[in-house]
C-alpha cells in the first residue's frame, strides 16, 4: 500500500510563505502524476496543483502566480512552495495521485491568520 506523508504545516502570517513536502513510499513515484489538494472548514477537498512526471504543471486559479509545486524523483518527494499567502488559503493539505486514488495520508495543517 502507498504511503504518502505530508509535512511542513504551521501558522504563518497573511503575506508569508511555507513549504509542503510530501514523501511518498512507492517506486510508481516516478510514474504517476502527482498532486496538492486542500480541504478548508466546512468545505469540499480541491486540486490546489499538479505535476506530471515529465514535469508539467496545473495550478487552481486562485494560487496562481503564489504557489509552486515540485518533484524530486530520486527522494521520491513532491514539494508545494506557498507564497503570499492569504487567509483564504487557511486549510489542510494534502498530497495524492492527481484523480485521489490512492489512500489519504492525515494532511498537514496551514493557517494564515494575523
Amino acid at each position: 500500500q502507498v504511503q504518502l506523508v505530508e509535512s511542513g504545516g504551521g501558522s504563518v502570517q497573511p503575506g508569508g510563505s511555507v513549504r509542503l513536502s510530501c514523501a511518498v513510499s512507492e517506486r510508481i513515484f516516478s510514474i504517476w502524476a502527482l498532486a496538492w489538494y486542500r480541504q478548508a472548514p466546512g468545505k469540499e477537498r480541491v486540486l490546489v496543483a499538479s505535476i506530471t512526471n515529465g514535469g508539467i504543471t496545473h495550478y487552481a486559479d486562485s494560487v496562481k502566480g503564489r504557489f509552486t509545486i515540485s518533484r524530486d524523483d530520486v527522494q521520491r518527494t513532491i514539494y508545494l512552495q506557498m507564497n503570499s499567502l492569504k487567509p483564504e488559503d487557511t486549510a489542510v493539505y494534502y498530497c495524492n495521485a492527481v484523480g485521489g486514488f490512492l489512500t489519504w495520508g492525515q494532511g498537514t495543517q496551514v493557517t494564515v491568520s494575523s
